[in-house]
């Protein structure tokens, strides 16, 4: 007997991986996290097999789940939103299943971050303007922040910030990013990014808070900020550089001169 723990992405049916649609698919037993996985991903499971939804379910109602499954020697797939290693909460379930010697394996998702960014057509990561992504979220009624990854710190580094968990904060989170970023600096707003009704709110760290309100959006939406995110004037990079020599193109390439016209 297996838990697996199955990144179904963000929403998209179309989005969870090939690995973690067969194994939904043989499995006996399903948990899906029903707030944020919608049923259209789960929908192939076995029509015998039992399928909980198990937003209103404790840690221990679900560990129970899985131990009644342990006696048959039955298969689990635990399906979680994104990607599992974010924000999955799958740390004290894996901690349980350690104890109770129950086996078990991770089979990583689109995680919501990936998703809006292809869904903006855009990079997150730009040639002399920002190359690091930080993921991160801030302290509201979850637990604390660890020492050191508040946002005034991890702003500093100038980085693209995806920030997760943290709309209702986003008046806080304008507050301590103006004076690191500027007011100008691009900021979007990915709602139920992977839904039927996603869609993106875009503006600057000085107006996004307003046009959120006007929105009424309070939870299910991921915010970006970085200068990344709005800059057209930046170098092409070395890759595809045919002057740049690499092992996999050792020979450099000669940029063609101009031709010259004729004389009249």
């Amino acid at each position: 007997m297996k838990v697996y723990f199955i990144g179904a992405g963000p929403g998209d049916p179309d989005l969870i991986t090939v690995k973690g649609r067969r194994i939904i698919e043989a499995c006996k037993v399903c948990l899906y996290a029903g707030s944020l996985v919608p049923e259209a991903v789960v929908a192939c499971a076995p029509q015998d097999a039992l399928v909980r939804d198990t937003a209103p379910m404790t840690l221990d109602d679900i560990i129970a789940e899985m131990l009644t499954a342990k006696e048959r020697n039955e298969d689990v797939a635990r399906v979680h939103s994104g990607d599992p290693s974010l924000y999955g909460a799958i740390a004290e379930q894996i901690r349980r299943l350690k104890d109770h010697d129950i086996d078990y394996e991770i089979v990583p998702g689109v995680s919501a971050y990936a998703a809006a960014a292809a869904a903006m057509g855009q990079e997150l990561t730009i040639p002399e303007v920002s190359q690091t992504v930080i993921l991160t979220r801030t302290a509201m009624k979850s637990s604390a922040m660890p020492e050191g990854e508040d946002l005034a710190t991890l702003g500093r580094t100038g980085a693209t910030l995806a920030i997760h968990l943290s709309v209702r904060n986003i008046r806080e989170i304008e507050r301590q990013l103006i004076p690191l970023y500027g007011a100008d600096c691009p900021a979007v707003v990915a709602y139920r990014v992977g839904w039927p009704d996603q869609h993106f709110i875009r503006g600057t760290l000085s107006d996004i808070w307003e046009k959120v309100r006007d929105a009424k959006i309070t939870r299910t939406a991921l915010i970006f900020v970085g200068r990344a995110l709005g800059e057209t004037d930046f170098r092409d990079s070395a890759l595809y550089d045919g002057a740049h020599a690499h092992v996999l193109r050792p020979v450099r390439t000669r940029a063609k001169a101009p031709k010259k016209k004729l004389a009249q």
